[in-house]
């Protein structure tokens, strides 16, 4: 089962590489962090907040690619974690066809942000972080 998160905080330290996100149960309490890198949320920052650049950068290609195609982002699931590294998929729709498309869940999360892509994580993997 998938439970829905909202991406609650974001932390930039441009001191360090490793930033952090944090995901939240949208009906609960459960939270945890995940390490991305630096180029990945500033591109969650800039998306949040619609800063518009003059030309696409690669979550705004690939947005736009899907859109083009006939498709849209139905949802995201952060569906697995493995040796300390999440794993995620990116739900498409496009007309009665559903692709799901293996990502890292920072790049999943730039897409989806300023979306309003409703988040999710799989119960197996807040099992395994012991929440």
């Amino acid at each position: 089962m998938d439970i829905q998160v909202e991406l609650a905080q974001i932390i930039i330290n441009e001191e360090v590489d490793q930033q952090i996100i944090v995901l939240r149960e949208v009906d609960g309490q459960r939270s945890f962090p995940i390490v991305i890198g630096m180029p990945e949320i500033l591109a969650i920052d800039r998306r949040l907040k619609g800063v518009m650049l003059p030309r696409p950068l690669t979550h705004d290609l690939l947005e736009q690619v899907i859109g083009d195609m006939g498709g849209h982002i139905a949802k995201i699931v952060i569906n697995e974690l493995r040796e300390h590294t999440f794993f995620a998929m990116i739900h498409v729709q496009q007309n009665q066809k559903a692709i799901a498309i293996d990502s890292r869940p920072s790049d999943a999360i730039a897409l989806a942000a300023g979306l309003r892509t409703p988040l999710y994580v799989a119960e197996q993997v807040f099992d395994q972080l012991g929440l």
